[in-house]
C-alpha cells in the first residue's frame, strides 16, 4: 500500500473536486440510510394503525430522499471518473516526461517493452484503483458504520446476526487475497515478457522470415502466453469464487434476519417495521463489505502496479544536469577531449582510453577503426548519451558538465548511426529540431542532403506521409531526411555517427561537397568506416580497441600509421593502392 500512497500526491491538483466529491458522498450515504427508518415509521405508524396521512407524509419525503440521494450520487459518480481520468493521464505524462531525461545508461535498467506496459497496463491498472477509491473507500465504510449503529438502534436484539455475516466476509476475503496477492507481480511481468517478444519480432520481423525462423519464434510466443494464460486462469478462479461465497454469506444472513425476525414477531406484530429496517440495514453493511472486500483483494494488483511505475518516477539520473549553464561559451564553436577514458558501469575493461584531440570550427574531424574500436561511444559522450568516466570534455571552452541540458543540445545536431524518422510528413521530420523553420529553410535542407530528388516523387512531396520509424522509405532515404534535420536546425555542432554509410559513392560525394559551405562556421564529427567519406577530412583520428593510434591528415596517416594504412588497403584494388601510396 505504501507505493500506492506515494502516487496520490497526483492528486493534489484536483483537491476541490475531492472535496466535492466527498460532500456528494458524505450526503448520499445519509439520505439512503434514512429510507430504511422511513419504512419502518410507515409500517409501524401508517400500515398497522391504518394511519394514511402518515403513510402520505412519510411516502412524499422518501422520495425528495430518493431524488437527493439519486443526485448525489450521479454528482460522486461522475468526480469519481473525472478525477480518475485526469490522475491517470498526470500519471502517464509524468512517467514519459521520466523515460525522455533518461540517458542511454538508465535505459539499460529497463526493458522498452517494460516501459511501454508500465506506462500504459500499468497506469490503467492504478487508474481503475483509484476511481474505485473515490467512489467505495468513504461510501462502503460510512454506510458500514453508520448502517451498524442505526441497526443496532433499530433491533439491538438482532445485532449479532451482523457480527456473524461480516466475519464471514472478512474471512473469505482474507483467504482469497493470501492465495492471489503473490501472483499479481507474477502477471506483470509475464505481460511485459509478451510485450517484449511482440514487439522483438514486429521490429524484426525481416530477419525472422529471411532466416524462415517463424516457427522458432511462434513457439517462443506460445510458452510465455501459456503461462499468462495459465496464469490469468488461476486468478480469475479464485477471484470469482467471491462472489458464490458472498452469495451464500449475503443469503445465509437474510435469512437468518427473517427467521430471528419472526421469532420476535409472535411477542410483538409491532416489530415488524423494526425487522424490516434492520433487513436493510443488514444489506448496506453486507454490501459495503463486500465492496470492500473486492477492492482489497484488487489492491494488491493495483499496489505492484503503483510499485513498479514509482520505480520509474524515483529512478535517480545517473548523468546531471545544472538548471543553467556555468560560464560563457566562447562564440567560437569548438569540441576538446582532455585524457577521456570511458568504461560502462560494471565493466572491467576500457572502451575508451586516455583520449585526446581538440576539433575547431570550420574543420571536418573524422574517426575510423575496426568495429568495436570505440567510435561511436566517442561521439556519443560529446551530447552527454554516456558520462566519461576520467578526462574532461569541452564545448566551446566550457566542460561539457557545466551546460544545462537545453543549452548543451541545442550546440548538437546529430545523425545516428541507423536514421530515425518519426510518424508524420516529410516537413515535420526535417523541422524535428528547428520547428519555427520557413519553408525554404526546409526545401534548402532537403537540397544540401540530396533529398529534393526523392521527395518530389513521393505522393504529396513535402507533404507526404512518413511512416513510424520510417518503414516506407528506404535505408539511404532516411539517411538524408536525417541529415536533412540536422542541416535545417543550423547547430554549432554537426555529428555524424555513420551517417553515409547507405549512401551510394556519387550520392555520398555530392552530399559532402553541398555540405561545405554550411559547416564553414561550425564543427564537423564524423564517424564513418568508407575512407573516402573521410578522406578530405581536416583531421583524421584513428581507433584501435579504445586507443588514439593516429591522428593527422589522410596523406599523413598513410605515412605513419599502420593501422590506418591496413583499414585503406582493405577498400582499394592493389592498382588503387599503388597510386594512393604515389600520391
Amino acid at each position: 500500500m505504501i507505493d500506492m500512497l506515494k502516487l496520490l500526491r497526483f492528486l493534489k491538483p484536483y483537491w476541490w473536486q475531492v472535496l466535492v466529491l466527498l460532500a456528494a458522498t458524505l450526503g448520499q450515504v445519509y439520505a439512503t440510510l434514512q429510507l430504511p427508518a422511513l419504512m419502518a415509521d410507515i409500517i409501524n405508524n401508517g400500515i398497522v394503525p391504518g394511519n394514511m396521512d402518515k403513510i402520505w407524509q412519510d411516502g412524499w419525503i422518501m422520495l425528495a430522499v430518493v431524488i437527493f440521494s439519486a443526485l448525489t450520487a450521479f454528482i460522486s459518480s461522475y468526480f469519481s471518473a473525472k478525477i480518475g481520468a485526469y490522475f491517470s493521464r498526470d500519471l502517464r505524462a509524468a512517467v514519459f516526461a521520466k523515460v525522455l531525461a533518461f540517458n542511454m545508461t538508465d535505459l539499460k535498467d529497463y526493458s522498452t517493452a517494460s516501459l511501454i506496459t508500465r506506462t500504459t497496463n500499468d497506469v490503467s491498472q492504478i487508474q481503475m484503483i483509484i476511481t474505485m477509491i473515490l467512489s467505495l473507500m468513504l461510501r462502503a465504510p460510512l454506510f458500514c458504520i453508520l448502517g451498524l449503529v442505526m441497526a443496532i438502534q433499530t433491533a439491538p436484539e438482532m445485532s449479532w446476526i451482523i457480527v456473524v455475516g461480516i466475519t464471514a466476509v472478512v474471512l473469505s476475503a482474507t483467504i482469497i487475497l493470501i492465495v492471489v496477492g503473490p501472483k499479481f507481480r507474477i502477471f506483470q511481468g509475464l505481460i511485459d515478457k509478451v510485450t517484449l517478444i511482440t514487439r522483438e519480432n514486429l521490429t524484426g520481423i525481416k530477419v525472422v522470415r529471411a532466416f524462415n525462423n517463424e516457427p522458432v519464434e511462434t513457439k517462443k510466443f506460445a510458452n510465455t502466453n501459456e503461462k499468462l494464460t495459465k496464469l490469468l486462469i488461476f486468478i480469475d478462479k479464485i477471484l470469482e469464487l467471491q462472489n458464490p461465497l458472498i452469495n451464500i454469506i449475503f443469503n445465509g444472513t437474510s435469512l437468518l434476519c427473517s427467521w430471528v425476525g419472526i421469532s420476535l414477531l409472535n411477542q410483538d406484530f409491532a416489530y415488524l417495521g423494526n425487522m424490516t429496517a434492520f433487513s436493510e440495514y443488514v444489506s448496506f453493511v453486507m454490501i459495503s463489505f463486500l465492496m470492500l472486500s473486492i477492492m482489497f483483494v484488487m489492491l494488491p494488483r493495483a499496489n505492484v502496479s503503483a510499485n513498479r511505475i514509482n520505480e520509474v518516477l524515483k529512478t535517480k539520473e545517473k548523468i546531471h544536469f545544472p538548471t543553467k549553464t556555468k560560464g560563457i561559451p566562447s562564440k567560437v564553436p569548438s569540441v576538446e577531449f582532455k585524457n577521456v577514458s570511458f568504461s560502462y558501469p560494471g565493466a572491467v575493461e576500457k572502451v575508451l582510453d586516455n583520449i585526446s584531440f581538440k576539433a575547431e570550427a570550420g574543420k571536418t574531424t573524422a574517426f575510423i577503426g575496426s568495429t568495436g574500436s570505440g567510435k561511436s561511444t566517442l561521439i556519443n559522450l560529446v551530447p552527454r548519451f554516456y558520462e566519461s568516466t576520467t578526462g574532461e570534455i569541452l564545448i566551446d571552452e566550457i566542460n561539457i558538465r557545466n551546460f544545462s541540458r537545453d543549452d548543451l543540445m541545442e550546440r548538437i545536431g546529430l545523425v545516428a548511426q541507423r536514421g530515425i524518422l518519426f510518424a508524420g510528413t516529410v516537413t515535420s521530420n526535417i523541422k524535428f529540431g528547428a520547428p519555427s523553420a520557413t519553408t525554404e529553410q526546409v526545401r534548402k535542407a532537403a537540397d544540401i542532403a540530396q533529398a529534393t530528388n526523392f521527395i518530389e516523387k513521393l505522393p504529396g512531396g513535402f507533404s507526404a506521409h512518413i511512416a513510424q520509424g520510417g518503414t516506407n522509405v528506404s535505408g539511404g532515404q532516411k539517411q538524408r531526411l536525417s541529415i536533412a534535420r540536422a542541416i535545417c536546425k543550423n547547430p554549432d555542432i554537426f555529428i555524424f555517427d555513420d551517417a553515409f554509410s547507405a549512401l551510394d559513392m556519387k550520392t555520398d560525394a555530392k552530399l559532402r561537397e553541398a555540405l561545405k559551405p554550411i559547416v564553414k562556421s561550425a564543427v564537423v564529427l564524423i564517424v564513418a568506416q568508407r575512407v573516402s567519406t573521410i578522406k578530405d577530412a581536416d583531421q583524421i583520428i584513428v581507433l584501435d580497441q579504445g586507443k588514439m593510434v593516429g591522428k593527422g591528415t589522410h596523406a599523413e596517416l598513410l605515412k605513419s600509421c599502420k593501422i590506418y594504412q591496413s583499414i585503406v588497403k582493405s577498400q582499394l584494388s592493389d592498382a588503387e593502392w599503388k597510386k594512393e601510396i604515389r600520391d
